[in-house]
């Protein structure tokens, strides 16, 4: 084991398409996926200004923004976006395929994110790049490292494949159960919000009677599936603005980027930050569950983030949240679908905590051989 320069086992790939740029994949910024070490998104065709080539095993590390953690394998030639480093490895100081591991980690990150220059969009550069020290095994190490590290990011990817199984599976019950909603085929009353539910907005500044209260910021509630992470109470957190009360029986919405897919089912009473939505079913007939799987459908979003407007702080208001209307299934149809939703939410839960658990697994062993 000793230490090394990334310059030292691996150099910036430095090559332009100068001729046609047809059959070329092209993949830019976007197509990086945060913390994945594998590409798995890019263009084909079209028109583009690109001209930087990458070969099939050569390292794209997304340079703009650094702390986005950008970094995959290239598993074929193509053309990328000068914003990416092309990165290739010296085959006789390091195994090719270990090199992605050294790359695609928090440590080479936060070297790259101190490196960087530029307030608005912080770009880091390859003469940077390159003096960034970690530890390399000998060879025979080396193979075994990069060996159990792929085993376990086909692993992870395994357990995505499953998370998204589940949700596919739940999309596909709902259209067997309730057909498009859009066409509304079965015949269900088609009704405003207001008939099915309320936006229960009861504001409060006396922070002594709810000091001992969780309190919901938006940065609480996790995207797409409205998990609730890193709360803690109206006192802790030194609330001075009047914030929403709501209960265990209150969907949580979000109102500040609606893209952002934010609806949360508390099961506690609690304060709110006030760009959310305390929203209160009809429990008459709605259910609270089948209410914020609607909330979340590409149905709702598709309704209500061309009306929220304001380019830089998007946000819906009652108004355009009442101006919904549904085609609402029969009260038991809903608890039936709830139910799914619950077991699948469960589900879901266990896989993402087994995910969670091999990805820190594997960051560990990164930092303990290659740090």
């Amino acid at each position: 084991m000793s230490k090394v320069l990334l310059g030292d086992v691996a150099v910036e790939h430095k090559e332009t398409c100068k001729g046609s740029k047809d059959g070329y994949p092209i993949v830019g910024l976007e197509h990086l996926i945060p913390e994945e070490i594998t590409l798995s998104a890019w263009d084909e065709g079209g028109e583009n200004t690109f001209s930087k080539m990458f070969r099939k095993g050569n390292v794209l590390f997304g340079r703009r923004r650094a702390y986005l953690k950008k970094a995959a394998v290239a598993p074929f030639d193509g053309i990328c976006s000068g914003d990416i480093t092309v990165i290739e490895a010296k085959p006789d100081r390091i195994l090719p395929e270990l090199l992605p591991f050294i790359i695609q980690n928090d440590d080479l990150f936060d070297f790259a994110v101190g490196k960087s220059a530029g307030s608005l969009s912080p770009r880091v550069k390859w003469e940077h790049l390159k003096n960034y020290e970690f530890e390399l095994p000998d060879m025979e190490k080396q193979k075994e490292l990069a060996e159990l590290l792929w085993a376990m990011d086909n692993t992870k990817k395994s357990y995505q494949k499953l998370i998204a199984a589940t949700d596919e599976l739940v999309k596909s019950q709902f259209m067997e159960q309730f057909g498009d909603p859009v066409k509304n085929e079965r015949g269900y009353p088609v009704l405003p919000f207001a008939a099915f539910a309320s936006i229960d907005a009861q504001m409060t500044t006396d922070y002594a009677k709810y000091a001992d209260y969780p309190h919901i910021g938006i940065d609480s509630i996790e995207k797409d599936t409205g998990r609730l992470r890193g709360y803690r109470t109206v006192a802790e957190d030194g609330v001075k603005s009047g914030k929403y009360v709501f209960t265990k029986d209150h969907i949580i919405y979000s109102k500040i980027r609606p893209n952002l897919n934010k609806v949360a089912l508390p099961t506690f009473d609690g304060l709110c930050s006030a760009d959310a939505y305390p929203i209160l079913p009809n429990t008459e007939i709605c259910n609270k569950s089948y209410l914020a799987y609607v909330l979340r459908s590409q149905w709702f979003l598709s309704y209500i983030i061309p009306l929220s407007g304001r380019t830089n702080m998007p946000k819906a208001n009652r108004e355009q949240i009442n101006g919904f209307t549904w085609s609402l299934p029969p009260l038991d149809l809903q608890e039936q679908f709830a139910t799914l939703v619950q077991q699948s939410d469960k589900s879901k839960f266990e896989l993402e905590k087994a995910l969670s658990e091999l990805t820190a697994t594997y960051k560990r062993i990164i930092a303990e051989n290659l740090g």
